[in-house]
């Protein structure tokens, strides 16, 4: 199907609002791509993967999900043999927990039936999870900048080295700090750190009085940041220390990455199949948002929806439809006034079509039923081209004559104003022209008009019939209800 056409029945505002109930980045990319499907057997299945969704939260409650990290990035460096950052493994973690989480909602409960969700029962078994692993990257890091001092015997020690020796430099500065002959030129009786190194503040103007190396001055220029000899060297193993510790975390890290190697192809398709359940229990909860329900799809070629509703306009508000072609008419010519809710008909029809083809569920009674076409043609709103110096008419029918050229016997098309544009005598004519080409192919048509000329054509056409959009006379305003077998009378308001 041409993407205009989902354009112009609004088919991007209804993936938008299935993306935002996705949690995950991935989710959301398989909303956002979502497209009608115009093969029964797979709409079928797309359907049935949100009706076992809908069934399984009732069953089980909500899908335990969160929003996970795209570690895709890290794949070429784990092929590379890399090391990933600590961010970047606990990330892959976290993935490999929220598969074991989800495989443990799914098959915890041994008394739990897997017979009713055979194709989510397929998702979650694809899922791979390893506790032991994800339990290892867990203990070992605290956070992306914090590696625990358990995830090697070697790191342990060498912390707790750093520490006894951080005592002693800081015990040995105490005691210059506290010592009446420097009291004069001490600025504050504090040890701190400069350049890695710690140090003591002392006045300017004694900073030859205490043997050192001078690492800084205060911006005033009122104090210097002198090492003392006596720490020397033990800020020299402080470094060493800590170039061993930088050494060993990089060593861990590198472990771990390797541990991840043998498992690539298990984290990729992890991240689809997470991504396939996101997507999947997000198309359940729009059918709970929408209160929208599985339609049922028929061999017959027809449409019956029942107390249809438009998925953007309000539920307490919006006018239920019922819409019906194929059983005994396949053209259906809609009359009404203007803003009268001819229009919506039209593509409250086309829309709830490419929802069902996509797996949504849609906002009309049970037992509403719809044939699976091969293709879904679209006319509507002013195609005008400023840029290929088309007029509006002109547009339209080369819209229409391109329709001709591509239906079939199994096509639906939806046709706004057929004929307007021109001269209202051609312009009907023509029309009806046109609905006669798409009768005798075989086809659904469901076309708007204010011509009588058409309205007239189908009360006496076989195959043909008339709908009404509704008008409240006592009140003039429309009522927006669909009246099917009635055609729009013309009123006459005498004063």
């Amino acid at each position: 199907m041409k993407t205009c056409n989902l354009e112009k029945l609004e088919y991007n505002k209804i993936l938008d609002m299935l993306s935002q109930l996705c949690h995950t980045y991935i989710g959301k990319k398989f909303a956002l791509q979502l497209k009608p499907s115009f093969q029964k057997e797979q709409v079928e299945k797309l359907l049935k993967e949100t009706l076992e969704a809908t069934n399984l939260i009732v069953q089980k409650g909500n899908l335990p999900l969160t929003e996970i990290a795209d570690i895709s990035p890290s794949f070429k460096q784990l092929e590379s043999k890399v090391s990933l950052s600590a961010k970047m493994l606990l990330n892959i973690a976290q993935l490999l927990k929220l598969a074991r989480e989800l495989k443990q909602y799914f098959f915890a409960d041994e008394n739990f039936s897997l017979s009713c969700f055979v194709l989510l029962n397929e998702i979650f078994s694809n899922l791979y999870s390893n506790k032991e692993l994800e339990s290892l990257i867990f203990s070992s890091i605290i956070d992306e900048n914090t590696i625990a001092d358990t995830a090697s015997a070697k790191l342990n020690s060498l912390r707790k080295n750093r520490k006894k020796l951080e005592s002693t430099i800081k015990e040995s500065l105490n005691s210059i700090l506290h010592a009446s002959q420097f009291s004069k030129a001490i600025m504050e009786p504090i040890v701190t750190v400069r350049n890695d190194r710690y140090v003591i503040p002392i006045k300017e103007e004694y900073r030859n009085l205490i043997k050192g190396f001078l690492h800084a001055i205060s911006s005033s220029g009122s104090t210097v940041f002198i090492e003392p000899m006596q720490v020397f060297e033990l800020n020299n193993q402080m470094q060493a220390l800590k170039i061993e510790e930088h050494a060993e975390i990089e060593r861990i890290l590198l472990e771990l990455s390797l541990k991840l190697v043998p498992y690539l192809k298990e984290l990729e398709n992890d991240i689809t199949q997470i991504g396939k359940l996101d997507f999947i229990f997000a198309k359940a909860s729009l059918a709970k948002q929408m209160d929208a329900i599985c339609p049922k799809l028929n061999d017959a070629k027809e449409i019956d929806l029942k107390k249809a509703r438009h998925p953007f306009l309000a539920k307490e508000k919006v006018v239920p439809i019922d819409i019906a072609i194929g059983q005994n008419y396949s053209s259906l010519v809609i009359t009404g006034p203007n803003t009268g809710g001819k229009t919506v008909s039209l593509k409250t029809t086309g829309l709830l079509c490419l929802m069902a083809y996509s797996g949504l569920f849609i906002p009309a009674q049970e037992k509403s039923s719809l044939f699976v076409f091969d293709a879904l043609f679209v006319d509507i709103g002013d195609e005008q081209s400023i840029q290929e110096s088309l007029s509006t008419f002109s547009a339209h029918i080369t819209n229409i004559i391109s329709i001709t050229k591509e239906a079939t016997k199994n096509s639906l098309i939806l046709i706004d104003e057929l004929g307007s544009g021109t001269d209202p005598i051609e312009g009907a004519s023509l029309a009806i022209s046109i609905l006669d080409y798409f009768h005798q192919l075989g086809c659904l048509t469901i076309t708007t008009t204010h011509y009588a000329e058409i309205k007239n054509y189908a009360l006496i056409t076989d195959g043909f019939e008339n709908a009404s959009s509704a008008f409240d006379l006592e009140n003039l305003k429309p009522t927006y209800q669909l009246l099917i077998g009635v055609p729009r009378k013309k009123q006459c308001i005498c004063h």
